[in-house]
């Protein structure tokens, strides 16, 4: 009989097109949760629905299908179990709410945008340009790489893409240009330094820009939703706040990582010359990217709002039309076209799954939930007498580090952020309130330095075999600690210049 029990499980593990054990385990979670009586203060449904969004959390975490699917599972249960609504038409309506977001379809738009930066070539163009001008040492390349993510990061809100798909690649054929190559036992020649630049500027890069990476509309929209409106990061007002802090961060980090994972090999001239021979092969810049970096530097002047500061408030436009812009202007002179928008995946991907954790996370504040764990978290923390410098450093510290329990960045905002910064908005003092919530937001970036699976860039790098486990985590927890220091007392002086506080 165990026999058979083992080989009819073996039958359906192979069989089924999802992870057998982990969406045992999901299915697990949801019976337990529904089996719990409701807490007081919170009505059935909204305990439904908690349990709905715990176990699409557990499920993407543990991977059971693609992310965009456990999100499809959240709008189909949502919309049967009508936790949202007493009508089937009701709960389909409240599902999809999310889908017409401005702030989704921003970063959806800008990824399709992104893909020019691969078609046309000048995502590495970029690259090599920096690698020949800074190449001559190991250091030079590791600011080189972190430049090159800097320049990339308002235009590719796929830091996966940006850190993995373009810089990576340039990283790995330096590498394997001075024969530093994992297979041969190498990598420490230049390889891993280079490998932990590239991956630890990617975070960096992601706190600088609202489009640096998927969540960040997100957090956006939770400052938003935890001040009462009260504050509102525009494009313009996140790059300037975090423009001193990150370029700090970007300025110490391949120091920092130089004394942690020194290269063996400190001297690279030879860069340059690779660097130079590749750009000599890839020929002048080609009209394609002439049009990119024009629509680019567009893009850009109407992010910062220079015409509405120009022309006056009339000329101001809104993120998501700018990004729609850049997107028309880029088909129509056939810099991309259709093909590549109906054939970029991650940007269809996304769509679905951020617009199934807005919509989860709009309806669960409906329902008065956040409020419920927000009361709950604050008189715990009330009851333990601390000052609200205390106070907020738990509550930052707390979210940072939990992140080693994730493997996504965005499961993890949406999960935890909203009910923190709740907290935070109800106990800490106004005048103090807008440094706490930019810590937030650029912790929510920070803390993808910490795991070789924070994010998805990470496992794409940490893949390549350049850095050993021990040393990724151990470069991940001293730099995630000197990114918020750096955060904490210099932005929070950069922000009383700026006036926030």
């Amino acid at each position: 009989m165990l026999n058979d029990i083992k080989r009819t499980f073996g039958y359906f593990k192979q069989a089924v097109p999802f992870r057998l054990v982990p969406a045992l385990i999901t299915t697990a979670v949801l019976v337990i949760l529904l089996l719990i009586p409701t807490p007081e203060g919170l009505k059935p449904e909204a305990w439904d629905l908690v349990a709905i969004f715990l176990t699409t959390i557990v499920a993407i975490i543990l991977k059971v299908m693609p992310i965009g699917v456990m999100a499809m599972m959240a709008i189909v249960i949502v919309s049967l179990t009508e936790v949202t609504s007493n009508s089937s038409k009701g709960a389909i309506t409240d599902a999809l709410s999310s889908f017409s977001n401005p702030l989704i379809w921003l970063i959806v738009v800008a990824i399709l945008i992104s893909r020019g930066l691969k078609k046309t070539g000048l995502g590495n163009r970029i690259g090599l340009m920096f690698i020949s001008l800074l190449g001559k040492r190991t250091v030079g390349i590791g600011y080189g790489l972190a430049i090159c993510e800097l320049v990339l990061a308002p235009f590719t809100p796929s830091n996966t893409a940006r850190g993995g798909g373009i810089v990576h690649p340039i990283m790995k054929s330096i590498a394997n240009a001075f024969d530093s190559d994992p297979a041969k036992g190498t990598e420490r020649k230049v390889g891993t330094y280079l490998a932990l630049v590239n991956y630890h500027a990617n975070p960096i890069t992601s706190a600088m820009f609202i489009t640096a990476t998927a969540p960040n509309p997100l957090v956006v929209d939770y400052v938003a939703r935890a001040t009462n409106q009260g504050f509102h990061l525009t494009w313009t007002t996140w790059a300037l706040c975090m423009l001193l802090p990150g370029l700090i961060c970007l300025l110490l980090m391949p120091l920092v990582i130089y004394l942690m994972s020194p290269p063996e090999l400190k001297a690279t001239p030879d860069a340059v010359v690779y660097a130079r021979t590749q750009m000599t092969a890839m020929g002048p810049l080609a009209p394609k990217e002439k049009v990119m970096l024009g629509t680019f530097g567009l893009m850009l002047l109407l992010w910062a709002n220079v015409p509405a500061m120009v022309l006056g408030p009339a000329w101001t436009l809104d993120p998501t039309v700018v990004a729609f812009l850049g997107l028309f202007i880029l088909i129509i002179t056939g810099t991309i076209d259709w093909d590549d928008v109906l054939s970029e995946k991650s940007a269809w991907d996304t769509l679905v799954w951020f617009g199934a954790l807005v919509m989860l996370a709009e309806q669960l504040n409906k329902l008065g939930v956040i409020a419920w764990f927000s009361n709950a978290m604050k008189d715990a923390i009330v009851a333990s007498g601390m000052g609200w410098v205390a106070i907020a450093s738990v509550l930052v510290l707390a979210f940072v580090f939990s992140h080693y329990l994730f493997a996504s960045t965005t499961a993890h905002i949406s999960a935890m952020m909203l009910a923190f910064l709740t907290v935070g908005a109800n106990l800490i003092p106004a005048e103090y309130l807008v440094p706490f919530m930019l810590m937030m937001a650029a912790g929510s970036a920070i803390m993808m330095t910490l795991t070789h699976y924070a994010t998805g860039t990470s496992p794409i790098i940490f893949g390549s075999g350049f850095v050993t486990l021990g040393n990724w985590w151990r470069v991940g927890a001293v730099m995630c600690v000197l990114e918020l220091l750096v955060f904490a007392l210099i932005g929070s002086a950069w922000w009383k210049v700026l006036g926030y506080w």
